[in-house]
């Protein structure tokens, strides 16, 4: 028995074998939603993208019906996922699939020198609720390395870079955009802030090599329509909807989310002393992931996959000291919102109950964020030291 752990332990120490063995189960994944016809987001972005370079709307109550499903995302993702478009149904999935895993990894493994000792438990924190977001196609996963690779850039100043990621990110689907707010950490603000809005109207403009500058318009006001109709359709995986507070939230959903960004401002603006520094800096990413995804209008499971590498870089790098506290919220984390989805570990019937109902792995998720943002306050800058370049805010 000790040797088969001891074994199990050596695998998983060795970031190629991890690698090999998550690109194994999404090629096998891929390849079972795919010959089942169940690879339905594939689809979407398949079905989206030839009626966007075709001139018609995929934001109409005809194309949900036809497809039952919606297409949510801006228009500019269907400008860049034109290459794997043209791609064989039987292919695309797997290029999609594979190649967003990659990514992914490569992500993790260039964040800066400070997360290099933790970049393999980084990526085994969120490499569950990764595959899972893989096995359905989603586009999670793209705004999650988008954000992980801002971050590096910016940590690196390859501010440009990092722009243009974000804001893509930003005119895709939304979420990534809420990084740019580390900016202020930075150096050369104001530059950066016109380097922002050149790459933000390039993204949003871009749209019109197929659309004309007379659509562009009327295909983002569908956009908007389809996004509030989305809402009232039905509910989903955030805290404004969780068993408990969503009689309270819901009804009041915009003036809850504008409430607590005012707060989390104050805070940032409070402790803008610490802004040169890189703990405070993660501990800020993590915070502004949480609150974008767990505060959204309609996130789903998967989508925490955008805010999950923010939580693991401060739990196994800035965090230096982990509180019973701490441990039972990751693994709770582990299991509720990490094992708990697949029905190879846990009854469909099980999982309905506990976190369908109950809500368990989002109030699990929840209390994390807000220990985030306890441990950023109360965080011991003097004794905790690390070697890593100071910026000024000029």
């Amino acid at each position: 028995m000790k040797r088969i752990i001891s074994v199990i332990n050596s695998f998983f120490s060795n970031p190629k074998c991890v690698f090999a063995l998550g690109l194994l189960i999404v090629f096998v994944a891929t390849f079972l939603e795919t010959i089942r016809g169940r690879n339905t987001n594939w689809m979407d972005y398949y079905d989206s993208t030839m009626y966007f370079w075709s001139g018609m709307s995929p934001y109409t109550n005809e194309y949900v019906e036809s497809r039952h499903i919606y297409f949510l995302y801006l228009p500019t993702f269907n400008i860049v996922f034109a290459p794997v478009y043209f791609l064989h149904h039987y292919i695309g999935p797997f290029v999609w699939n594979m190649g967003n895993y990659a990514l992914t990894f490569l992500a993790v493994w260039t964040l800066p020198e400070y997360f290099r000792k933790y970049r393999l438990q980084i990526f085994l924190g969120i490499i569950l609720v990764l595959e899972q977001g893989l096995f359905s196609c989603q586009f999670n996963i793209v705004q999650c390395y988008v954000a992980l690779f801002g971050f590096s850039l910016l940590e690196r100043g390859k501010y440009f870079w990092a722009i243009f990621l974000l804001t893509f990110a930003l005119c895709s689907k939304v979420y990534g955009g809420i990084e740019l707010g580390l900016l202020l950490c930075y150096p050369k603000f104001w530059r950066n802030v016109g380097l922002t809005l050149c790459c933000f109207v390039f993204w949003l403009l871009l749209p019109a090599v197929a659309l004309g500058f007379d659509g562009l318009i009327s295909t983002y006001q569908e956009w908007m329509a389809m996004i509030n109709q989305h809402h009232s359709d039905s509910d989903f995986c955030g805290i404004l909807f969780a068993y408990g507070l969503k009689p309270l939230f819901l009804p009041n959903y915009r003036l809850v989310q504008v409430v607590v960004f005012s707060l989390l401002m104050a805070m940032f603006f409070l402790m803008h002393k610490r802004w040169n520094r890189i703990e405070f800096r993660t501990s800020v990413f993590a915070t502004m992931m949480g609150f974008v995804i767990l505060f959204s209008d309609c996130p789903e499971t998967h989508t925490y996959v955008i805010s999950l590498p923010g939580y693991m870089m401060c739990y196994f790098c800035v965090w230096k000291n982990h509180t019973l506290w701490d441990k039972v919220l990751f693994w709770g984390l582990v299991i509720f919102m990490g094992l708990m989805p697949c029905d190879v570990f846990c009854p469909v019937a099980v999982h309905d109950l506990i976190n369908g109902h109950f809500f368990v792995d989002i109030y699990i998720y929840f209390f994390i964020w807000l220990t985030i943002i306890y441990r950023t306050i109360t965080y011991d800058y003097e004794k905790n030291t690390v070697n890593t370049p100071v910026f000024t805010t000029a």
